[in-house]
């Protein structure tokens, strides 16, 4: 017997998009470690999710990630503050490379996109999500929980069976 799906057609969907995204994991001590991701995929099913970070950037994060400490990533749409919050307790990173460069330029396009919506203009978005290919790595991972995080009532409360 197959197991539910974990996210809705909806989820995927946001996700997909390209929406605000942002990692965290932890150390031994529990001592948190987050960053910006400059970049987002997610399989047709929502079985695997690939999110680009700015090595540079996120070296205590990587670390904490590479020992063992899990990974929990939110995706955020800017003008509703809709949130979705996926978790791993593994996750395999690699260097990006030139095949990741046109989900890189769609994430890119697509948060110009959001944030227009809040009065950012393109340059904004570019800026905060520039990244040189050869710093930037990808981050892969089966969600294994995942979470409605939206401000509201239902914050914090675990999606069951792909419900919207």
């Amino acid at each position: 017997m197959t197991a539910p799906a974990l996210l809705s057609p909806q989820h995927i969907a946001m996700v997909d998009r390209g929406v605000s995204v942002i990692v965290a994991s932890r150390d031994a001590a529990l001592r948190p470690s987050i960053m910006r991701g400059v970049g987002s995929t997610i399989s047709a099913d929502g079985t695997q999710v690939t999110v680009y970070l700015r090595r540079s950037q996120s070296r205590q994060l990587l670390q904490d990630i590479e020992a063992g400490g899990g990974v929990a990533v939110v995706f955020s749409e800017p003008p509703t503050h809709r949130t979705l919050q996926l978790k791993a307790s593994t996750a395999t990173l690699r260097p990006a490379g030139p095949a990741d460069q046109p989900l890189l330029h769609k994430y890119l396009a697509a948060m110009q996109h959001e944030l227009a919506q809040v009065g950012y203009g393109p340059a904004y978005a570019a800026a905060m999500l520039s990244a040189p290919l050869e710093d930037v790595v990808a981050l892969q991972f089966t969600p294994q929980a995942a979470f409605d995080q939206t401000p509201g009532p239902r914050a914090g409360a675990p999606l069951t069976a792909a419900q919207p």
